[in-house]
Formats: C-alpha cells, sequence, structure tokens
C-alpha cells in the first residue's frame, strides 16, 4: 500500500514573516491535497496554518533536535537524522548564513532539500519564498497570502465582538501598534480616526498585543473612546478580524493577519519598502507616508484612503 507523502517545512520569523509562507504552503496543499505536511516554527504563530487547514501538525522550532541543525556535524546525531529521513521533501526557511542548516539536512540522506533565505529578499517576500518549489513545477510567486478559516471561529470572534456592544457588521478594528515605534502612525492620529469613523455610523476597536505597551497604557490613560481588546492569543484574534468588517493599523504582523483573511485592511506605511513587505490582498490598501515619515501622515489622507477601500460600508 502506498503511504501518504511527508513533507517537513520549518519557518520561524515574527508574524508577518509568517503569513508571507502561507503561498508557499497553500501550493504545496494544492500539488499534493493528501499528503502529510508538518510544521516547524513558533506553534503560537505557525498554529494558523493549521487552523486554515494548510498543515496537518505544527511542532516547535525552539525544540532541540531543531536547533542541533545549526551546529556543523550534527547530522550524525541518529535522533535527528532519523526524524528528517522520515520525510520525502523539507523546505527550510531559516536563516543559514553559513549554510549549515542546509549541510546537515543533504547529510541525514532525507530525498529532497528546498531552501531559501528570509533575510532581504530581492523581490516581495512571499514570491521569494514561493521561488524553491518551482524545482517542482510548482509556480506559486505572485499569490496572495491568504487565510480561510474555520465558520466557528468567526462566529466566536463575531460573538466576542457583541459582548462589546459592537456590531460586526460595523466593527473597524483598528491596531495602532507594531514591532518597532518607528513604523507605528502616531496615537493621536488613530484617536482622530475613530472619532471621524464613529461619525460615519462605523464603531472602531482598538486592538493591543504584548509588544504595544505604550499604546496601551495611553489608551488606558484616556477616558472614554472606543473600546479594546488585549492580548489575545493569534488564532482567536483571527476569528475577531474575520468577523469584523474592515481593519486599518501599521506596517505589523496583525495587519498582515487581517489582510490575508481577506477583510477591507488599509495598511499605513512609514520606512519600509511595501514592494518587499507589503501586504496583498483584492481588499487591501498600502497608504505609504510622505517621505516615509508617519509624522507627516494626516488623519485626512487616511480617512479618504479608507473609504476608498472600504466604500461599501460607508453607503448610506
Amino acid at each position: 500500500m502506498k503511504t501518504r507523502p511527508r513533507f517537513l517545512v520549518l519557518r520561524g520569523g515574527a508574524i508577518g514573516d509568517f503569513i508571507f509562507t502561507l503561498p508557499a504552503l497553500a501550493a504545496l496543499r494544492e500539488a499534493w491535497p493528501h499528503a502529510e505536511i508538518e510544521l516547524v516554527g513558533y506553534p503560537h504563530i505557525a498554529q494558523l496554518a493549521a487552523l486554515g487547514g494548510l498543515v496537518d501538525r505544527v511542532a516547535s522550532l525552539d525544540r532541540a533536535r531543531i536547533a542541533r541543525l545549526y551546529a556543523a556535524g550534527r547530522a550524525a546525531d541518529p535522533e535527528l537524522t532519523a526524524y528528517i529521513r522520515a520525510f520525502d521533501l523539507v523546505v527550510s526557511y531559516l536563516h543559514d548564513p553559513l549554510e549549515t542548516v542546509g549541510e546537515n539536512l543533504r547529510a541525514t540522506g532525507v530525498a529532497q532539500v528546498l531552501s531559501a533565505s528570509p533575510v532581504a529578499p530581492p523581490e516581495h517576500a512571499a514570491d521569494h519564498l514561493a521561488r524553491p518549489l518551482e524545482s517542482l513545477a510548482i509556480y506559486a510567486a505572485g499569490r496572495t497570502p491568504a487565510l480561510s478559516l474555520p465558520p466557528a471561529d468567526r462566529v466566536d470572534g463575531a460573538a466576542r465582538l457583541r459582548a462589546l456592544g459592537l456590531d460586526p457588521a460595523r466593527t473597524v478594528v483598528l491596531h495602532p501598534g507594531s514591532g518597532s515605534p518607528r513604523k507605528n502612525w502616531p496615537l493621536a492620529g488613530y484617536r482622530a480616526l475613530a472619532g471621524r469613523l464613529t461619525a460615519r455610523g462605523l464603531q472602531p476597536l482598538f486592538t493591543l498585543g504584548e509588544a504595544d505597551t505604550a499604546e496601551a497604557s495611553a489608551l488606558q490613560d484616556a477616558r472614554g473612546g472606543p473600546p479594546r481588546v488585549e492580548g489575545l492569543d493569534l488564532c482567536t484574534l483571527a476569528g475577531v478580524l474575520d468577523a469584523a468588517a474592515a481593519f486599518v493599523g501599521n506596517d505589523s504582523g496583525i495587519t498582515h493577519l487581517a489582510a490575508a483573511i481577506g477583510r477591507p485592511c488599509l495598511a499605513l506605511f512609514g520606512p519600509t519598502d511595501p514592494a518587499i513587505w507589503g501586504p496583498r490582498g483584492a481588499r487591501t490598501a498600502v497608504l505609504r507616508a510622505p517621505r516615509g515619515r508617519l509624522d507627516d501622515l494626516d488623519a485626512d489622507a487616511v480617512e479618504a484612503a479608507f473609504a476608498d477601500r472600504a466604500a461599501d460600508l460607508l453607503s448610506p
């Protein structure tokens, strides 16, 4: 009896970096719908791919036998060799400047190893990560990262919005943080935008993550204003984003997640090049600040860009 092909994908990185891997994962799944795909990464992020049905199993990148791949000659480790050789194909997106990981993977005797560096891609990151699959006659460059959630997750997300007194069909999620302050549009701008959205009959909701401590503190000190959600795990937050009507955020992993889910999404970019790192999607737009300075981006421009992206929400 023929066994199912087994594929191993190694992918670290932050949320946005991981979202760029979705087209490659989706292409693998489409080419081999019955294959067993194991994804080794940071489970709290990689679990998104399992939620979307793109992989069968998620394992931790931090476990010892994966870390050993960075030590020269560790392919001789029997446990590591047995684990890697159990797969028919390994796709590595690990940072491997000395090619130690690649050499160790090939030394295990696994049938095929493909790789792409996650650092400084020469083209859009999603296209760059899809290129290794072209040796398998899989052409996924140009595809949009997409994440389709189970209906139950959207139902749960809608319930969370209603518990905050919000109508999911009118909720606009605002994420004022990111992994770097220089990527953030000033919080005053988000407050002004929230007021304008409210005046248009929409219901803004701030969402904050672990890295958004300054924004959380500032919003905590402010009286009144829109409700907010904090500290949700990514899968739960994905359900909230799926249930909401639209999204506005900085160059952040949460913005990439919102774009992949497919809601109308406006991404505010400053110093980062959106041609390489911008979110993609038919319902996603990128507004880059003048001269890359987010302090110079005014609320009028953001409101106009949002109105263009989410015109259906503003119809009488």
